[in-house]
């Protein structure tokens, strides 16, 4: 794997994965939060859809931008391929939620102060979020390129 990341075009490759990362995370707070504020939604089932809404519109740019040399495998091919990817990482995502949310909210309840702009528990959520997505992130490139792109050279 290190050997991997040393050559030149992957490196490019992982960066533009990343990019496309950071903007779907934009997408994946975005909609977690207006969720969590806007309605009753349960942080769970409000994470579960933001991460659906952040994986459409990684599948997008990585097509287009990370992977346009990918053009091998039928489009509907890939999007599955990404999709079942996805799901193995909300999978991952889901567990670590259920397992680490609660201690980082009691954390954020003891550390965050009441006079802050954000309440503990939108830290605690937010918090939560950052964990998830930097491991899913690892899975979801290693395993989108591996599987998914595994058409480039």
């Amino acid at each position: 794997m290190i050997s991997f990341i040393k050559k030149p075009a992957e490196r490019i490759r992982f960066l533009k994965f990343c990019t496309v990362g950071v903007f779907g995370a934009v997408v994946d707070f975005g909609v977690m939060n207006l969720l969590l504020q806007l309605t009753e939604t349960s942080s769970k089932i409000a994470s579960t859809i933001s991460f659906i809404a952040a994986v459409i519109s990684n599948f997008i740019w990585n097509h287009f931008w990370a992977y346009p040399d990918s053009r091998q495998k039928p489009l509907l091919r890939q999007l599955i391929q990404f999709s079942i990817v996805s799901v193995i990482g909300l999978g991952i995502r889901f567990f670590l939620f259920l397992t680490i949310e609660n201690p980082i909210i009691q954390l954020s309840q003891k550390i965050v102060p009441a006079t802050f702009v954000l309440s503990p528990l939108t830290v605690g959520h937010n918090i939560t979020l950052v964990i998830s997505i930097g491991i899913v992130l690892i899975w979801n490139f290693f395993g989108n390129r591996f599987w998914t792109y595994n058409d480039v050279k």
